[in-house]
Parts: structure tokens; sequence; C-alpha cells
């Protein structure tokens, strides 16, 4: 049994220690934060066997936001639960019982064809099973309370889990991104993500800030696992957050805005692995942030360009 009864699961999602589900269990209970895509769900049962519960020992899903490599898998796991149920921010939830216009979305991103390869397709949940949570309700899991509250900055529809057993945050995306392979000596290397579409850098510092407010002793984070020295963290996120919003701001107006925003996230990052002690080359590290690079840029230019209306 892990410790306070969380296992991580490694969804499978682009690549190994890249996207993570979590599995809490209490007296026999279980309840799933975060699930992944469709593709996923065979990792998240054969979890569930190697806890030694069964699927209909399963009360929840939460989902801390409806982005796809999060909640993708939601109706077709749901299928495999017959006693869950799901939780979500009133935002996300009617996504998940009517999934077209995040299919619709992701689609115009993807195509077709690499929307089908990656995600599958999206299975709608009964509405009768979908509770929305409000900021500050609470999910009972046989009597061990998980508290969901408001954290935007990320997304709108975002919500992060409180376990005061273990007290520790499910995160999300709200507290940003830590791969395994840039730690170091000093511990966790994080960077946050203001990926599209809907981020918003001052509502992204109050959610952190909320989120300290409990002196958590760790965060679970979805990409990609637990990690701890929280405080360090957290200043580590403030710092970057007004760091990134600046980097746009230079690139704004511009021939080649995005080019050039990527180039400067590429800089900025790598300055701070390198200040780490990350083992990796600038070649490696750039390949492990990639995507996320690429994501960042055009998150902050949607905000950039949101700004100015």
């Amino acid at each position: 049994m892990p410790e306070h009864g969380i296992y991580t699961i490694d969804t499978d999602y682009v690549r190994p220690g890249f996207d993570a589900a979590y599995l809490v269990t209490e007296n026999g209970r279980g309840a799933f934060i975060d699930c992944g895509t469709n593709h996923s769900v065979p990792h998240l049962l054969r979890a569930l066997d190697a806890a030694g519960l069964a699927p209909a020992d399963v009360d929840w899903l939460v989902l801390t936001h409806a982005h796809l490599d999060h909640a993708g898998g939601a109706g077709l796991l749901m299928r495999q639960l017959p006693n869950a149920r799901l939780v979500a921010h009133p935002r996300a939830a009617p996504h998940m019982i009517d999934p077209a216009k995040l299919v619709a979305g992701a689609t115009a991103v993807y195509g077709e064809a690499a929307f089908a390869r990656h995600y599958g397709e999206l299975v709608p949940v009964p509405a009768g099973r979908v509770v929305m949570a409000d900021d500050g309700h609470v999910v009972d899991l046989a009597g061990r309370p998980l508290l969901c509250i408001d954290t935007p900055g990320h997304a709108r529809h975002h919500l992060c889990v409180w376990d005061a057993r273990s007290r520790s945050w499910f995160t999300g995306d709200t507290f940003g991104l830590s791969y395994r392979e840039l730690d170091s000596g000093r511990g966790a290397f994080i960077i946050p993500t203001s990926s599209p579409v809907q981020f918003e850098p001052e509502a992204m510092q109050a959610s952190i800030k909320r989120m300290m407010a409990r002196a958590p002793l760790a965060m679970y984070l979805t990409h990609y696992g637990r990690v701890e020295d929280v405080a360090r963290l957290a200043a580590e996120m403030h710092e970057q957050v007004d760091a990134m919003v600046s980097l746009a701001q230079a690139c704004d107006g511009g021939a080649d805005r995005h080019r050039a925003l990527v180039a400067a996230l590429s800089e900025y990052y790598l300055e701070r692995a390198q200040a780490h002690g990350c083992a990796l080359d600038d070649t490696a590290v750039l390949r492990v942030l990639e995507m996320d690079i690429e994501l960042n840029a055009q998150g902050l230019e949607i905000w950039l360009d949101r700004s100015r209306r």
C-alpha cells in the first residue's frame, strides 16, 4: 500500500512519465482523479486491480478540467465503473455530458486523423451520473473528504483537490509541469503551463497563493507525479509566470511573433534548467519541453490578443 493510499498511474499518453492519473483508496473504496484518454482506460483498470479493488468499488471520478489529456477517457472509463459518479467544475461538466464541442475544438487543432489516433471516440457521460463541483464542494470517499476549489489561471473550468489526509493537492495543470528527467540534486524542476486557450496570469498567481495557504506537504501534478519542497516550487511558479508575461509582451508586434516567443521561452527555460543543475544537455532539455514550449507560446499569444480587446 503506498503512502496515504494514493497510487500514481502513468496513462501512457505521448510518452512514459508525461501524463498521470491518480487513484485514492480509503476503506476498500476508490476515487480516480483525472483519467487520461480512451487509450488510458486499460492502465487505470490494471491499477485498480493492483490495488485490490474491483471496478464496482470506485465511487468517484474527479476531473481537474476538461482538457483531453486529463478527461478524454472519462466516458469510456465510467462505462466500466458501475457505481461511480463523475465530479467536474460547473464549466467542465456540460462537456462531459455532451463532448461535441471538445471534439470539434480538438479536431480543428489536430485534424481528424491525429484526433482519432490520440483520443479515439469521446463517449458521453449520462447527466444523472455527473456532479457539478462548485467552489468548496466536498467529495466523500468512504469518510475521507476531498475538497474541490475553483482554481482558474490555466483554464476557467479548472478545479484542484485538497486531501487533508496527506496534506496534498491534486493540481491538474494549475501548479505547472515537472518532469522527472529534469530533476537534479536541488529536487524538482518546474515550469508553468500557459497552454491555449484560457491562460490568465493574475488568476494563476491567485490560485497558487490560495493552494499555498493550506501549507501543503506535496503536490500531485498531472505532468508528472508527486513533488515536494512546495514553497520553493511555488516561488518559482510566481517568478516564471511574471517572466513569461514579460517575454510575451516583448515579442508582441514583431514580424514573426510566434517564432520569436518560442525562441525566447526556449532560452529562458534552458537558463533555468542549467541553473537548476539538470543533468541533460540543452538539446535533451528542449526535447523534453518541446511540446510545452509550443503550447505555452500559443497560449501566451491568445492572452496577448485577448488583453487588447
